[in-house]
């Protein structure tokens, strides 16, 4: 075998663990130039794709709870099929519902507040469905094991209007304040950049961050403000097996495009920092009451 033919294979291995996605496809994509061993899974190419990956992840990881997470779908998602234009993810059965019911934007007429995804609208295309968001050409495609799922949408109650009902084709005005003032005023846009960019990654790598969850099937997935991504666990891979795993996989690699910080040298073991983002891996006691639960650990 030539080094060029094994590294293609090496970058397909790469893929195919962190999509899920056959591995002849990967190695196809390998062939054609499409990912390398540095770069084994592709990435959006405009920024407002990493952005809405970026705002679904946040949302998916506070907004679904840990006992609602099955069989190491953290997200809500089995495997992807990332591309420079667009995403494909594969929902899993159980979790359908629940992530579309998490991400679709409503305003909380109670306590107040936007909750979900600023301009994201849930779109029918011929038998399967899609995510888009309204500003710009931004997209997921969902698929789902059933080819005849129709999804049990939200509806108005319980005290929230689903922004995405009332309004299908407008951005609502505060929608339309969340999306202008993502940064906020002392914010930091540089690092709420790099931050997408790490969170795309994680969305574009479910087989990898699903590690987390093997054992027991789920993880505490939570952020610190919609900002940088905590994953916790307690049984089965290793904190530093599941960092080399996602480094390897490209998930910390400092595109061009964001500048370094000096707090991107961790501070501490399982901290992935990139340009002022961060994603935290933390590994902790087990306490399954079920003792062969507690033997995985």
């Amino acid at each position: 075998m030539s080094r060029r033919t094994d590294n293609h294979h090496r970058a397909a291995s790469i893929c195919r663990e962190a999509t899920g996605l056959p591995h002849r496809t990967c190695l196809g994509w390998a062939e054609a130039g499409l990912i390398t061993r540095s770069r084994p899974v592709p990435e959006p190419e405009d920024e407002a794709q990493r952005a809405l990956e970026s705002l679904l992840v946040a949302e998916l990881a506070d907004g679904l709870r840990e006992h609602e997470r099955r069989d190491g779908a953290l997200l809500g998602f089995t495997s992807a099929r990332p591309a420079r234009v667009g995403l494909t993810l594969a929902l899993h059965p159980a979790l359908a519902d629940r992530v579309l019911a998490t991400v679709l934007p409503r305003i909380d007429e109670r306590h107040g507040g936007l909750r979900g995804v600023p301009g994201l609208r849930i779109v029918a295309t011929g038998g399967s469905w899609a995510l888009n968001q309204l500003q710009g050409r931004a997209t997921v495609a969902l698929v789902h094991p059933d080819p005849d799922w129709r999804p049990l949408l939200p509806e108005h109650g319980d005290g929230l209007m689903q922004v995405w009902r009332r309004d299908g084709h407008r951005l609502h005005p505060a929608e339309a304040a969340e999306l202008t003032g993502r940064a906020g005023s002392g914010g930091d846009p540089g690092s709420v950049r790099a931050q997408d960019w790490l969170n795309s990654r994680l969305l574009r790598r479910p087989g990898l961050l699903g590690a987390a969850g093997a054992v027991h099937g789920s993880a505490n997935v939570y952020t610190h403000g919609g900002g940088d991504v905590v994953v916790e666990w307690c049984c089965g891979v290793e904190r530093d097996e599941l960092e080399r795993r996602l480094r390897r996989s490209g998930l910390a690699k400092r595109p061009d495009r964001i500048a370094e910080r000096l707090r991107d040298q961790p501070w501490f073991p399982g901290e992935i920092a990139m340009g002022g983002a961060f994603v935290t891996l933390r590994r902790g006691p087990c306490y399954a009451p079920h003792p062969t639960a507690r033997r995985a650990h």
